[in-house]
Order: structure tokens, then C-alpha cells, then sequence
């Protein structure tokens, strides 16, 4: 998929801050799901004293989490293999300095996906490494139900549900 893809896409885009211990959640535009720049921006303009990140759903394939940070955001994203057909999943490649996966596009449901950026993205927030690594792992599970268990691991998927809900998720 090329262009303009924020049309087409599926799936969600949330922002989550921790201040002063507690969690809140609110939606992002779905042009996000497509411009990795763009809710990079929108992040950064939160301007929050507390922890801040976004979790972005794309057409319940794969979801990327993005937190800013002093220089360049810290990115995972949790299945390389959709830098093939997705432009954000391409640009975050591109930020983390991978080449997109010369995978033959038709061979790619043969191809078990792996998480390419920082699986420590929310160590200091309580979700380890090692965590992250088994909930990106668990191919089984849809994007949404990867960020459920993030969310549920963290605290805030009450928060979570909420703006789903709202969202129609």
C-alpha cells in the first residue's frame, strides 16, 4: 500500500500519558496510522511533565509504539515483514536504520514476523523487556489484543477500552 493509505486503514491510534501516577488515554486521528512523522508531532505537542507515548493499531496487522524522546522517538514496531505493504511501517524501518525485509510479497503468510526497534520502549514505566518480547512474540494474538495486554500489564486498560468504546473498537 502507497499514497494515501489513511483512508483505507483499519485499526486505531491512541495517546497515553502517566502523570503524577495516573493514566490517561485519548484517541488520535487515523491519519497517524499512516504518517509516522506526523504522530510523532502530535505526541510531542502533548507536552505532558509525565511519561508520554502513543500506541498505533494499523488494520489490526501489526501496531508500532512511539515515544518521544530528546533527539529521535523510540519506536517498536512488532512485525518487520510490514514494512513490505505498509508506509509507517517502512518509515519506522527507515528511522531505525533496517532495511525493509526482501521478502516476495506473495510468500509473506509463509514468513513468521519479528519486532524490529526497542523492546524496552516502556521498561521504566513497569512493562521489561522480556515482556514486551512475549507479547510481540504471540503471533496468535491481533494487534489490538497485543496492546490490550500492554495496556492491562501498565494499568491503563480500563482508560483503554474506554476510548475504544468511544472509537466503536
Amino acid at each position: 500500500m502507497t499514497g494515501d493509505q489513511s483512508d483505507e486503514l483499519d485499526g486505531f491510534a491512541v495517546a497515553v500519558v502517566r502523570e503524577d501516577g495516573v493514566w490517561q488515554v485519548s484517541a488520535l486521528d487515523n491519519e497517524v496510522l499512516s504518517d509516522l512523522a506526523d504522530a510523532e508531532k502530535r505526541l510531542r505537542d502533548m507536552r505532558s511533565a509525565g511519561a508520554v507515548f502513543g500506541l498505533l493499531d494499523v488494520d489490526d496487522e501489526f501496531f508500532v509504539v512511539v515515544r518521544p524522546a530528546p533527539g529521535n522517538a523510540r519506536l517498536l514496531l512488532s512485525d518487520a515483514t510490514a514494512g513490505i505493504d505498509y508506509d509507517i511501517a517502512a518509515e519506522v524501518l527507515d528511522v531505525l536504520n533496517v532495511d525493509i525485509p526482501d521478502i516476495d510479497p506473495d510468500e509473506l503468510d509463509d514468513i513468521d514476523p519479528w519486532e524490529e526497534g526497542d523492546l524496552g520502549v516502556l521498561a521504566d514505566l513497569g512493562l521489561p523487556e522480556s515482556v514486551m518480547s512475549v507479547i510481540v512474540g504471540d503471533t496468535d494474538l491481533y494487534a489490538d489484543e497485543q496492546i490490550g495486554m500492554i495496556a492491562a500489564r501498565l494499568g491503563f486498560a480500563d482508560e483503554l477500552s474506554k476510548v475504544l468504546d468511544s472509537l466503536g473498537h
